[in-house]
């Protein structure tokens, strides 16, 4: 029954997942289309939409149908870890890794394409303040080409800049992790060398005792030397002030 169950939800999510990559990508190519039949800002480009609209829903329903599905694979654990079933049947262990496997495949394949859209969205919304004082300045009295052209120029700058700083941002990425692994290798050496001295003070007591006994003995000469440093400098103040 659980099996059945899980199929069946599979199947739907297989469904949706395919309905929504088709969504998003009928979105992106919607607003390239539509992207320069937009001359003024009275007709919202991206708000209130019904693209939008079926993206929320589906992205619900389908977090939905991902969060039965991790249900019925949990049950399906419980019941392969309950009395009275052998805890070495081979094909129950590889029916239920195989759902699982397929859980994680719809689960990576969902927030891939969701990223993806959000993405292509947010991108529309910081553009689109530009873009509709482009249009308005176009359609404007007196519109001068040179200045126009100017800021078509400057806005393309800025585009260029936006990308720079994300390939920066990347590099810089991994830079960091490049880093973090050498440090963690480094302390890995470190212990290796802290552990190393410790297990050989440990099989040499008499080096142990030795070394003890030399800071002993650098630490009372630090201090014969510190109270004769002290008297002296006692015996000029008393010289200095009589």
């Amino acid at each position: 029954d659980l099996r059945k169950q899980a199929r069946q939800l599979e199947n739907e999510l297989d469904l949706k997942l395919v309905s929504f990559s088709k969504l998003c990508t009928s979105y992106s190519s919607t607003r390239d289309g539509r992207r320069d039949r937009y001359s003024s800002d009275t007709t919202p480009l991206l708000n209130g939409s019904s693209q939008d609209r079926m993206f929320e829903t589906m992205a619900v329903e389908i977090e939905q149908l991902l969060g039965k599905l991790t249900g019925i694979n949990d049950k399906m654990a419980e019941y392969t870890n309950s009395a009275g079933v052998p805890s070495l049947n081979a094909a129950l262990m590889h029916t239920l890794q195989r759902h699982r496997d397929i859980l994680q495949d719809y689960t990576h394949e969902f927030h891939k394409t969701k990223a993806n859209f959000l993405a292509i969205r947010e991108r529309e919304n910081l553009l689109g303040s530009v873009r509709k004082d482009i249009e308005s300045y176009k359609s404007g009295s007196g519109v001068n080409n040179r200045r126009t052209e100017l800021f078509l120029k400057e806005h393309e700058h800025l585009r260029n800049t936006n990308n720079l700083i994300h390939s920066f941002f990347f590099s810089f990425s991994s830079i960091a992790m490049a880093t973090k692994e050498n440090m963690t290798s480094q302390r890995g050496m470190l212990k290796s060398i802290q552990s190393k001295m410790n297990t050989l003070a440990n099989r040499f007591p008499a080096v142990n005792s030795l070394i003890q006994r030399i800071n002993l003995r650098k630490r009372r000469d630090s201090l014969i030397l510190g109270g004769i440093i002290g008297i002296c400098t006692i015996l000029l103040l008393l010289y200095a002030f009589h």
